[in-house]
């Protein structure tokens, strides 16, 4: 079966061998500026994630750096993303690439009403009772 091209014509082979500055030519202004003045927090994750992969380690990433850009390194690794309540798994794709963590970590669910019960609402005691 033939690779798939995921990232501006690279296929997820050619991506991982990619050093870091030719990774930031091919990615947009935005993200090469959060790259390059990466924080205190986000070079910790980036160490953190290269002795997760020397260790081998099968366990995912855990992490609250929601606005960390995803890098070609981390191509097949997993992290859990803290959404603000729990941690939710994200398992990194090459099209994932040049996006950020928290983009796959939904902050908030879509909300299901039910209908009213019996005597939930003042308009709900014409309904059902005789």
């Amino acid at each position: 079966m033939a690779e798939r091209v995921a990232f501006r014509g690279k296929f997820p082979s050619e991506l991982e061998k990619l050093t870091d500055e030719q990774y930031l030519q091919m990615i947009k202004s935005r993200q090469r500026r959060s790259i390059t003045r990466k924080g205190l927090e986000y070079r910790m994750l980036i160490e953190k994630v290269q002795r997760y992969k020397q260790a081998k380690k099968d366990k995912p990433v855990r992490t609250h750096v929601r606005e960390a850009v995803i890098l070609p390194s981390w191509i097949g690794m997993r992290f859990e993303v803290y959404n603000g309540k729990e941690f939710q798994v994200v398992q990194v794709a090459a099209n994932m690439l040049g996006h950020r963590l928290g983009e796959f970590a939904y902050t908030t669910k879509s909300v299901v009403h039910s209908a009213p019960g019996i005597k939930a609402t003042r308009g709900s005691k014409f309904l059902g009772e005789k």
